[in-house]
């Protein structure tokens, strides 16, 4: 198939969550699978052409919005012989860093920045010649595509047969835009009505695109469910119901060369679930780079990822100073929310040599968390798929999550009598259940460690690559195309 993959962000170029992750290494895998890819990226400032030379391949290139014409430059690296990457220069809205807001609130032209970009997507397709079966949306910042796909007269039956399917990574990010931009948009105003658009006297860019997408996938089969209905719809489910015969879970896959303690160049040993000797010097190792206690017997609880509510990272702000009263430690790795990291940055001053944290983003230090902790914790209050608990899997490290979304469908809760377990899962969204749980692993590490070895080795040999979620992509792919004939 012919497939281009627009987003907003992807490995390795720019990355700032799991959308990243999942489109750089999404459009590698259909390459390596045969597959004819092009991913589309904004130019943004933080892309460093030094490391990742580009040449031009469009000087000027139109593209029209609703109400204006803009004129963008057009880049290009070509990593095989069928996987092409385009860059969308176009400063005004890309020469900018964060790439979504200003650290404190969304940049207020987000709306036209992204709809030029979704729309600048398709006319680079039909300018160069590439005429996908399927164009992937991926979240709001390319929900427009569906909608151009089918209702942009670009002059030509280019894109008759082409398919459109919609990544939600996570339905929390809507793209909720001033109405009055409806014109550059290419909105017309009987598009602008609660089925399509509308909410509440705004346009929501992803309730819009559910509408018009020929397929919508998320990224867990259990998220998938979650979402048509509520809380998990985040007020969409009622338009995700719609169309639930379209909606469709397929569990990310991870970067098994990357992420593979076998071989990673990151940690100062490599490991396999056969020996895990290695595993213990880097816990030595980690304890040693935080300032930990240098114990082997004490188990380490490891977290990395940004701190927000949504990542149930207040839960463990309520009780971990009564966790901190254990036998154990604690590392933590992340930034986000100002009250969260100022409390988890002072943090270790209390309990030194037990809690350690860095606020910021290392990856040396991520994999080294990941690889030498006992356990990682996970307390989200949703999440779409996770790939952290998949990581702590391969790492021999025992996920501690709350049971949601992707992480019902990685992590087996340990079940003693049944032999059965892979981490230890709970429920309630509160600090006590979140407390509760890690004094059931801690009390499974002292009390029982053949278990944890057990649940160790299953972890390691669960197959979280890309092989399985390609095969599932291609079926959307095709079920997208089919449902797109019936499109009048």
């Amino acid at each position: 198939m012919k497939i281009l993959i627009a987003a907003s962000e992807a490995v390795p170029y720019i990355k700032t969550g799991g959308l990243g992750d999942v489109a750089g290494v999404l459009a590698v895998e259909l390459a390596r699978a045969r597959h004819e890819v092009a991913l589309v990226l904004p130019l943004h400032k933080a892309v460093d052409q030094t490391k990742f030379p580009m040449e031009i391949a469009l000087e000027c290139l139109i593209v029209k919005m609703g109400d204006a014409d803009l004129f963008c430059r057009v880049w290009k690296r070509q990593i095989m012989k069928k996987f092409t990457v385009y860059f969308i220069e176009y400063a005004q809205f890309f020469y900018r860093h964060p790439i979504y807001d200003d650290g404190a609130k969304g940049y207020y032209d987000n709306g036209a920045r992204f709809a030029f970009f979704s729309k600048a997507c398709l006319d680079l397709a039909l300018a160069v010649g590439f005429k996908p079966d399927v164009v992937q949306a991926n979240d709001w910042q390319t929900a427009l595509i569906p909608f151009y796909l089918k209702t942009w007269d670009f002059g030509s039956d280019f894109f008759k047969n082409t398919a459109s399917l919609l990544s939600i990574h996570n339905i929390g990010y809507q793209g909720i835009v001033p109405a009055d931009i409806h014109r550059f948009l290419g909105l017309q105003m009987w598009q602008f009505r609660e089925s399509e658009f509308e909410s509440f006297g705004t346009i929501n860019l992803l309730k819009g695109s559910i509408f018009y997408a020929d397929k919508v996938v998320t990224v867990s089969p259990t998220y998938a469910k979650e979402i048509l209905g509520e809380p998990g719809g985040n007020g969409l489910s009622t338009y995700l119901q719609r169309r639930a015969d379209d909606v469709t879970g397929i569990l990310n896959g991870i970067d098994s060369k990357e992420w593979n303690p076998r071989t990673d160049k990151l940690i100062p040993a490599n490991f396999t679930h056969e020996d895990l000797s290695g595993k213990a010097l880097c816990k030595e190792a980690l304890q040693k780079e935080f300032g930990l206690e240098v114990n082997p017997h004490k188990p380490i609880f490891g977290l990395v990822g940004r701190l927000a509510a949504q990542k149930g990272l207040d839960l463990l702000m309520q009780c971990v100073e009564e966790v901190l009263q254990w036998d154990l430690q604690m590392v933590l790795l992340g930034s986000g929310d100002p009250v969260l990291s100022d409390f988890f940055y002072h943090l270790p001053t209390r309990f030194p040599g037990k809690f350690a944290s860095h606020i910021g983003f290392q990856p040396h230090m991520a994999h080294l968390i990941e690889a030498g902790s006992d356990f990682f914790v996970m307390p989200s209050r949703y999440e779409p798929c996770g790939l952290n608990q998949m990581y702590s899997l391969h790492y021999g490290t025992l996920p501690i999550v709350r049971g949601t979304g992707g992480l019902v469908d990685t992590v087996i809760n340990y079940q003693p009598p049944l032999d059965l377990g892979t981490g230890f899962v709970f429920y309630d969204i509160s600090a006590n259940a979140l407390r509760d749980t890690i004094g059931w692993a801690l009390a499974t590490y002292f009390n029982h460690p053949e278990d944890i070895k057990k649940m160790q080795v299953r972890g390691m040999l669960e197959d979280f690559t890309w092989g399985r979620a390609i095969k599932q992509y291609m079926v959307a792919y095709k079920e997208a195309v089919n449902r797109r004939k019936s499109w009048t």
